[in-house]
């Protein structure tokens, strides 16, 4: 939180965002709310990457949209990061998150439902890869009124494979036998995030970085060659070409040393049926702690919200 503007910091505990617990499958998923849903126009699920957690999408997105224009957004540990508690004997996948946010984005929908007001449109917001995460959720749920990511990796994609990875050997050789072993008793072991991805651009300044690296919740964490198999060749319901369920905001920045606008423009370039809008953070890295980077962030998910989402629903 210190590397963030001062106006982005907490320091009242009343300025904290409120703390849920959601059980799916055995797992006690952590939740972090900010603002409320009353007289928000959306309700925001935001969705962290491999290299960050709730609680980093909250300080960077979830209060500032709540403070600047009443949204209510929750923000999701997936199982493995952050502080959700994992159902004993689990071996979490990537298949696994996207199921697990599919399921979370239909319970919002019931409980909006049942609370007798009406339902708020549901948008994601995915940073690095919580973007693709957004997009294969949507891909299978009609209930997202919309898709906002830093990024859209297909990781299916040699050339991004190439690009976000640790090194070449990783991306060429280390991918290929994760997926031979994942399968077999040796896809439980689990590797150093920042030894398997290029975490070393998760942000451009070195303090704050270091702060994230020696994080086990989010950059510093280890995770299963059956984990990452499945998140390198995981296929959406529906690809690009096909995808019709809602609207599509790339929201890139401009000094992002780790994906490059190139590496989402593969992927977002074959999206025909729906609009899809791009907007530049100028002077932002990877995860944003720089003005004016940040504030254009907040300005551009706000006027997707009210300009694209509501106005189209």
């Amino acid at each position: 939180m210190t590397f963030l503007p001062g106006n982005m910091q907490l320091t009242k505990p009343e300025d904290m965002p409120k703390e849920k617990t959601w059980r799916y499958k055995g797992h006690a998923v952590h939740v972090d709310s900010c603002g409320t849903p009353v007289g928000s126009p959306v309700t925001l699920v935001l969705l962290h990457g491999v290299g960050t957690n709730a609680r980093q999408m909250s300080l960077l997105v979830g209060l500032p949209l709540a403070r600047k224009y009443g949204f209510h957004s929750l923000a999701l540990d997936c199982p493995g990061y952050g502080v959700t508690q994992v159902a004993p004997k689990s071996k979490v996948t990537y298949s696994d998150w996207v199921d697990l946010v599919d399921a979370f984005v239909d319970a919002q929908t019931r409980r909006q439902l049942n609370e007798g007001r009406g339902t708020r449109p549901i948008v994601l917001f995915g940073l690095s890869a919580g973007g693709m995460l957004a997009y294969q959720v949507a891909a299978r749920n009609a209930s997202v009124k919309g898709v906002i990511g830093m990024t859209f990796l297909d990781q299916r994609v040699q050339e991004v494979r190439d690009t976000t990875a640790h090194d070449l050997v990783g991306s060429r050789v280390g991918v290929p036998l994760a997926g031979v072993l994942r399968r077999t008793p040796l896809g439980g072991i689990r590797l150093p995030m920042p030894l398997t991805s290029k975490m070393r651009a998760l942000v451009n300044d070195q303090k704050a970085l270091r702060a994230f690296i020696t994080d086990r919740s989010s950059a510093g964490n280890w995770v299963s060659m059956r984990f990452l198999a499945d998140y390198m060749t995981y296929a959406p319901a529906k690809e690009p070409e096909d995808f019709e369920t809602c609207p599509i905001l790339l929201t890139q920045p401009e000094e992002d040393r780790w994906t490059p606008l190139r590496l989402s423009e593969i992927f977002l370039d074959r999206i025909r049926k729906v609009p899809v809008k791009r907007v530049t953070l100028e002077k932002a890295g990877h995860y944003p702690l720089e003005q004016p980077g940040i504030d254009q962030l907040h300005k551009a998910i706000a006027e997707f919200v009210e300009n694209t989402v509501i106005g189209r629903d």
